[in-house]
């Protein structure tokens, strides 16, 4: 199958990479503007086919020792933001555990109140007005607790998905002459893993 690109043009490895992080280029950080365009293009391709990254840049840079380690830190980069959203989505279901067991103890004690006073004022506005109250609050107190179960955990599941599928994609590296000089040949090269 086909691998479907994500193309980037750059004039130089620095402009990939964040300036303000110091780290050797495996390990160092995107530019967020990179990230962006990247994960963006991705989220619009079919996800179901595998993908490259093309990596355009100009000849000079193939002379740069940093060059051959691109692929090795866009590997890292994505590997780890992949595994920063599964710690997200971790937190997010302690998170929803906590809400759901506090949300269950409301609900008993709201549905508790409300038997009590249909029991003590039974024929009474205020009662029903009491009772029907606790009653809502109990539901109230677990919608966020369904909110995070039902829906909220999707996005970050799809992000990271999407994150670790980066991180096991294809890099490859064209190294193009700059306008008014002429490429050698055999200026292009490919580097990475396959896609998934």
């Amino acid at each position: 199958m086909e691998p479907q690109p994500i193309e980037l043009h750059v004039r130089s490895v620095e402009q990939l990479f964040n300036p303000l992080d110091h780290s050797p280029l495996p390990e160092r950080d995107l530019d967020e503007e990179a990230e962006h365009y990247i994960v963006g293009t991705a989220r619009e391709l079919d996800r179901r086919r595998p993908f490259v990254i093309v990596l355009h840049l100009p000849e000079r840079a193939a002379k740069h020792r940093t060059a051959r380690d691109i692929p090795e830190g866009l590997h890292h980069y994505f590997r780890y933001r992949s595994e920063q959203a599964a710690v997200d989505l971790r937190e997010l279901f302690r998170l929803g555990r906590w809400s759901l067991s506090i949300g269950l103890c409301v609900l008993v004690a709201a549905v508790l109140v409300n038997q009590a006073v249909r029991l003590y004022l039974p024929d009474s506005a205020i009662g029903n007005l009491i009772a029907e109250g606790f009653f809502i609050l109990g539901w109230v107190a677990n919608w966020r607790p369904l909110e995070i179960f039902l829906y909220d955990w999707w996005p970050i599941r799809r992000k990271r998905n999407l994150l670790a599928k980066l991180a096991a994609t294809s890099v490859e590296l064209r190294f193009e002459a700059e306008e008014g000089m002429t490429a050698p040949e055999g200026v292009t090269k490919k580097e990475g893993t396959a896609g998934v």
